[in-house]
């Protein structure tokens, strides 16, 4: 039977399937139009974003400008007050010469006036009696006047002591300087890759003003980018040991006023640290070579103090050394001999006294009478410290040095009288609250009883108060008045910072690597916490932090002298310890008071 085929059915079945075809592109238009409209909603969200953002941006900027000119101002503000200030100082100054020309003079006049009476007095008859009568008058007028000028001398002389002070407050109770060595002939190393650049003994350190310092960071395949460091001075590598301390002397003054100071170097290995705090003579000394005449800090620092003493009345002055050193932290006592007399390290303890002060139990203290006694101490202490030799340095220092002068004054001026009775007065409400309920109080006060019998730190000048009359720890209250006023200058010199495979070292002298950048680590979370103000400053996560307490935390005027290398092989070391310069800039210190005004301890 013949096939027919229906074509109406035919065109009805594939009218069918375009229908179908068209209802899916439809439902296809519909999605990709949505797609489209939810696309068009997510770029208006991102450019009202965006433009949220540059507005943000845009006030950012504003502010930072604004702080910026704020600076300025005050900057400024601070100079044209310290020119005041200087100018002050000059003023005194001249003032200070005129009286005392002023005050030859009218003594001279006085003796001759004294000798013409005695002449008078013997040859004087009848109606000569009212000239002697003119002339002892005359005398007497003189004699009142060279009064006036001397309390007006005192006066001025009070005056300069403050604004002295007032200077040095105005440049901060933690200062910090920089100093910038010139290149080395070790500084000269072949290259691991050559034709590598930037070259390793490339400058990248330099001075840009007497504050200022600049590092070239050098990356290869980066653009250089230059990072600026301001401090309250910076000294270039041209400059002399002499100029380096003209910069510290003025701290010197603020000793026989009654504050405490500390002069500390920080830096890498070879960064000379030592050559500033010691200089070439004392270095050539200890290695044998020929003395030298580059004195560092600490023999023009004490050569300056006596001579300063030496201006003051006889014996109203004492003046003790101490010599220590902290060894993979442990405090060893340089200055302690055994029993034939022999040069022996002594490991010593330091505790936290009921006034919050740090001491050192057992430390043995050597009087001296003068800037040489203190060198020829120094000279043999030099040979008992630690030294390695590693990649970075020949003679490298593996100890932290402090050389502590103590000065007791029997006579001590206005406001060291006052810096002691505030002293008292809170060293009694520390006790009140710390001592008698503490577990320890009484072994520890104990220890600090017995060795306070000879010595005291300067921050324990004036004997703590004990607590009340029901405390475990009770003892009798000495008179302020009757104890020695003790300051102190501590010298410090502290090892330097390095990395392990730049050092090349093994074994015993990687422990010591490790123990030297720890205790400088530790000091670097001491100066932040104080920058930020923590509640808590860990001091004692380091012998080093601890028994520098009273100079980083306390009244001390502080004096960090930061040295770097200059060449591109040191830069990690060097941006380090410019960093750490700029966090003890940023610690915000009480001020010690001037006189006429509560002073705090602590």
């Amino acid at each position: 039977m013949p096939l027919f085929i229906n074509r109406d059915q035919i065109f009805a079945h594939q009218v069918h399937l375009l229908e179908h075809k068209l209802r899916s592109k439809e439902e296809r238009i519909l999605e990709l139009e949505t797609e489209n409209a939810i696309l068009h909603l997510r770029l208006a969200e991102c450019l009202g974003k965006l433009r949220r953002d540059h507005e943000k941006e845009t006030k950012a900027l504003q502010h930072h400008l604004q702080q910026r000119n704020a600076q300025k101002i005050t900057r400024s503000a601070l100079a044209k007050l310290l020119s005041e200030v200087q100018a002050v100082k000059q003023d005194l100054s001249e003032l200070f010469a005129v009286y005392l020309s002023f005050s030859t003079e009218l003594e001279e006049q006085r003796k001759q006036l004294l000798d013409k009476v005695q002449q008078a007095s013997c040859s004087l008859k009848g109606d000569r009696g009212e000239e002697a009568q003119d002339l002892q008058a005359v005398v007497s007028a003189l004699e009142r006047s060279l009064e006036e000028e001397r309390e007006r001398c005192w006066a001025e002389r009070q005056r300069r002591k403050e604004l002295h002070n007032t200077l040095v407050e105005l440049r901060g109770n933690i200062r910090v300087h920089c100093r910038v060595r010139p290149v080395l002939p070790f500084d000269h190393v072949p290259s691991s890759t050559p034709g590598s650049w930037p070259a390793l003994s490339e400058e990248v350190v330099s001075t840009v003003s007497d504050d200022t310092v600049m590092v070239n960071c050098i990356k290869p395949g980066m653009p250089v980018h230059n990072k600026l460091y301001e401090f309250e001075r910076v000294h270039g590598p041209e400059e002399s040991q002499d100029a380096v301390f003209e910069e510290v002397k003025p701290l010197l003054t603020s000793l026989l006023d009654g504050y405490n100071v500390c002069i500390m170097a920080y830096g890498q290995t070879g960064s000379g640290k030592t050559h500033t705090m010691m200089g070439s003579q004392l270095l050539e000394e200890h290695s044998g070579g020929q003395p030298g005449a580059q004195q560092g800090i600490i023999p023009k620092a004490t050569a300056e103090f006596f001579r300063m003493i030496s201006e003051k009345p006889a014996d109203s002055h004492t003046v003790e050394v101490s010599v220590m050193e902290v060894y993979n932290n442990e405090v060893l006592d340089l200055l302690a001999k055994d029993a034939q007399g022999n040069p022996a390290e002594q490991r010593c303890d330091v505790i936290t006294t009921s006034n919050g002060a740090s001491q050192v139990i057992a430390l043995k203290y050597q009087p001296v009478r003068d800037a040489s006694e203190v060198m020829q101490i120094l000279s043999r202490v030099l040979k008992l410290r630690a030294h390695c030799p590693t990649l970075v340095h020949p003679d490298s220092s593996r100890s932290h040095l402090i050389v502590t002068l103590t000065i007791s004054s029997k006579s001590p001026n206005a406001l060291a009288l006052a810096r002691r009775l505030q002293s008292a007065k809170k060293d009694m409400q520390l006790a009140a609250q710390k001592e008698w309920w503490s577990p320890r109080c009484r072994r520890a006060n104990l220890v600090a009883r017995k060795s306070s019998e000879d010595h005291l730190f300067a921050s324990t000048a004036s004997s703590p108060s004990r607590s009340p009359s029901h405390s475990p720890c009770s003892s009798p209250r000495p008179s302020v008045s009757q104890a020695l006023f003790k300051t102190k200058l501590q010298l410090v010199d502290l090892a330097g910072s390095e990395s392990v495979g730049m050092s090349g070292v093994s074994g015993a002298a990687l422990w010591e690597v490790s123990c030297i950048n720890r205790s400088l680590s530790a000091l670097s979370d001491v100066l932040g916490a104080l920058a930020e103000q923590r509640p808590h400053v860990p001091y004692r996560n380091s012998k080093l932090t601890h028994l520098l307490q009273d100079a980083i935390g306390g009244d001390a005027k502080l004096l960090v002298m930061l040295c770097v290398s200059p060449t591109q092989r040191y830069v990690t070391e060097s941006l380090q310890s410019l960093g750490f310069g700029t966090r003890a800039r940023q610690v915000q210190k009480e001020l010690p008071r001037r006189k006429g005004n509560p002073l705090k301890v602590k």
